[in-house]
């Protein structure tokens, strides 16, 4: 455990909590922490997860305006449901992003684990991009996502980081269950 690991998980949890709070100001320290991350995951040889915090940076700029902007015809972003066509088309898309990642990891790197990182990665984006547009369904994708995390980073030796994703995996859950609640899901 280093002090950037520290100092990222920490930034992590403060994210996602504001996350679940609905606050705006989830993305900028998020944005942080997942360029901190890219660097922790280079030096473990995890490289799909350390894209995936590269491509997370841009998606933590996407959610800050889709949060502070919205749609032009709704204002700022409200939570919302996708329906059972989208849910599909999302889950599809990631596992073949999965398919695609893993094969070039496995073939053209060292990495570590290359399909289960690289599968992790691919539903990752998917889950963050429906978080980003306040998709209900984001949670408990995020959920499944992050105990497989645990186990991943237990094994790389990563403790705090794993101990982060089991928090993660509690926020989440804690997400879930506030959002279901939210206002908007009733009109």
């Amino acid at each position: 455990m280093s002090g950037l690991e520290l100092f990222a998980a920490a930034l992590g949890v403060i994210a996602v909590w504001l996350t679940v709070k609905q606050n705006p100001w989830c993305w900028p320290i998020g944005l942080v922490m997942v360029l901190l991350y890219s660097w922790i995951f280079f030096e473990v040889k995890l490289y799909s997860d350390m894209l995936l915090q590269v491509i997370y940076a841009a998606l933590q700029l996407y959610g800050w305006w889709q949060w502070t902007q919205g749609t032009a015809t709704h204002g700022k972003r409200q939570v919302s449901q996708l329906d059972g066509k989208s849910i599909v088309l999302g889950l599809t898309v990631g596992a073949v992003g999965s398919l695609l990642l893993g094969a070039a990891m496995a073939h053209w790197t060292d990495a570590a684990q290359p399909w289960l990182d690289a599968a992790l990665t691919g539903f990752s984006l998917v889950a963050q991009l429906w978080m980003a547009q306040k998709r209900l369904q984001c949670w408990p994708l995020w959920i499944a996502l992050d105990i497989i995390f645990v186990g991943l980073f237990i094994y790389k030796a990563l403790y705090l980081t794993a101990g982060l994703y089991g928090v993660f995996a509690l926020l989440a859950v804690h997400g879930w269950r506030t959002w279901r609640t939210d206002p908007a899901l009733r009109t």
